[in-house]
């Protein structure tokens, strides 16, 4: 699979995705950031900075700080995809934090959400 096209894409406009599905369900943009912060080790004051450059998603997490090692624990299905199945590193990552924001939005508590993966 060609996974250029989500790669290439601008990291804000991905950002405003999961902000806003957060929020449609009740959650709020700094439980995002947490989550972002959590998974990637960027600072949760710089995510808005890096929302408002040009980076790309792809950059986004290639230039990730950090990634957190225990990200590799969480299992599942995200888009009827098992996460565990995924054989490009940057697609599995892409994947978990949309599987973290799914969790979000189904209502549970962000360090809830964290601490269970």
């Amino acid at each position: 699979m060609d996974n250029s096209r989500i790669y290439a894409m601008p990291f804000i406009k991905v950002y405003s995705l999961l902000v806003n599905k957060a929020i449609r369900k009740g959650r709020q943009k700094s439980d995002v950031d947490e989550i972002i912060s959590w998974l990637t080790g960027y600072a949760i004051n710089d995510i808005d900075g890096i929302a408002n450059s040009d980076l790309t998603y792809g950059d986004f997490f290639q230039k990730a700080p950090r990634m957190n090692p225990e990200r590799f624990k969480i299992k599942g299905t995200i888009c009827k995809i098992r996460i565990e199945e995924i054989a490009d590193p940057m697609m599995k990552d892409i994947r978990i934090l949309d599987k973290l924001i799914d969790d979000l939005a189904k209502g549970k508590d962000p360090l809830k959400v964290l601490s269970e993966h």
